[in-house]
């Protein structure tokens, strides 16, 4: 279980790979708040405007404030940045977990179980088309049952309209 850089192990199962992605996705979320949070103490302080800078009698006071302020942005952009190719990576080292599994699988238990687990995709995919097929169904009746109550609505409204002679 090695990573380098950006590369990761076949390994690594799918579900530690999920934790990993998980991490770096927390991570993710928790680097982009602080670039948020950053971009907000910058906007709500005008000594760390570059206008301030120059408008301002004590330049160097301004100038390391605007430092400080710019460097937490980049430290947190570069953060995101990491985290994000650390999260690229995870992700599309997934299907090839799945991939050393079946591979795996295949000389572990003969091909019996990857016929089981190829029968139970078929399984539900036929469930799923009947299901479809049960939605669109339905969905064609309410379109009915709408148009049906539209006309009523409208019968309704012209028996309560005042008729003018």
């Amino acid at each position: 279980m090695m990573e380098e850089k950006g590369v990761i192990s076949n390994t690594k199962s799918t579900q530690d790979l999920a934790v990993e992605g998980l991490k770096h996705l927390e991570d993710t979320i928790e680097a982009a708040f602080q670039i948020l949070s950053s971009m907000n103490d910058e906007l709500c302080n005008p000594a760390l405007w570059p206008v301030a800078h120059s408008s301002s009698g004590d330049a160097s006071d301004s100038s390391h404030h605007s430092e400080m302020g710019s460097g937490a942005l980049e430290e947190a952009r570069l953060r995101y940045k990491s985290s994000i190719a650390s999260l690229r990576s995870i992700i599309s080292a997934i299907p090839n977990s799945r991939k050393a599994k079946a591979y795996e699988a295949g000389f572990t238990n003969g091909s019996s179980e990857s016929h089981a687990d190829q029968a139970e995709i078929e399984k539900l995919e036929e469930k799923a088309t009947s299901l479809r097929k049960e939605v669109a169904n339905k969905h064609k009746h309410l379109k009915i049952l709408i148009d049906q109550l539209r006309n009523i609505i409208t019968d309704v409204s012209t028996w309560q309209s005042p008729c003018s002679v």
